[in-house]
């Protein structure tokens, strides 16, 4: 079955100039095939765009209201990367990506972050080439389930949290580190700071370095939500 196939199936047509095609080949694959002539990339910026546009007005519509930070924290959780790879896995979208051979050798058919990328891209073709129910078809089948959870969502330890905000903008990850220990050898206290690109975003103490990750973690997070 093609990619067109199985958005007819799902009520979904699309015309125009293949972007949908286009939306799921890699790079490593026109690296390897001179007649593949564009990849998914330029894709992956438009749905993007699409996907927060979506999500947002999705929190904003929730019942009781939830205060910015919250929708934020939330949206985070939604659209980073390990979400989306779960999303493309629900729709059985890697069946249907064209990898380079290096590529598929290697794991890359099942990798998270070619998942996302193709998820984003795919969000990307269904923009430009479908309709705007065509995306309100696949995101409503992926993504208003877990909406029925977001109070789950909210009690997630800052760890998880602060590095969901931050893959959803950057696809980065944060790193922690002590830099500091005082108290009695039987009663250390950690001092340990959060860390993107060697830029300082929290800092915290604890009795225990998992605490004083929480607390650094904790207060990156208030400052970036707030």
């Amino acid at each position: 079955m093609s990619i067109v196939a199985y958005l007819k199936k799902m009520g979904i047509e699309c015309t125009g100039d293949g972007y949908i095609e286009q939306a799921f080949i890699h790079t490593s694959f026109v690296n390897e095939n001179k007649s593949a002539k564009n990849h998914n990339e330029r894709l992956e910026f438009m749905g993007d765009a699409v996907l927060q546009q979506w999500v947002s007005h999705q929190l904003f519509l929730v019942n009781p209201p939830m205060a910015e930070g919250q929708m934020t924290t939330l949206r985070a959780h939604l659209v980073n990367e390990a979400s989306l790879a779960k999303y493309a896995r629900q729709l059985n979208l890697q069946r249907f990506l064209k990898l380079g051979v290096g590529e598929e050798k290697t794991g890359g058919r099942d990798r998270d972050s070619n998942l996302a990328n193709l998820f984003e891209a795919f969000l990307g073709a269904l923009f430009l080439q479908c309709t705007e129910e065509a995306i309100d078809i696949i995101l409503t089948k992926v993504i208003t389930p877990q909406l029925r959870n977001i109070e789950d969502i909210k009690n997630t330890d800052y760890k998880t949290r602060l590095q969901e905000v931050v893959q959803s903008d950057t696809r980065k990850t944060v790193v922690y580190e002590v830099v500091g220990v005082s108290g009695p050898s039987n009663r250390p206290e950690f001092e340990v700071v959060v860390k993107l690109d060697e830029i300082i975003l929290g800092r915290g103490r604890g009795l225990s370095k998992k605490k004083a990750e929480q607390e650094a973690a904790r207060n990156a997070f208030d400052k970036m939500v707030l």
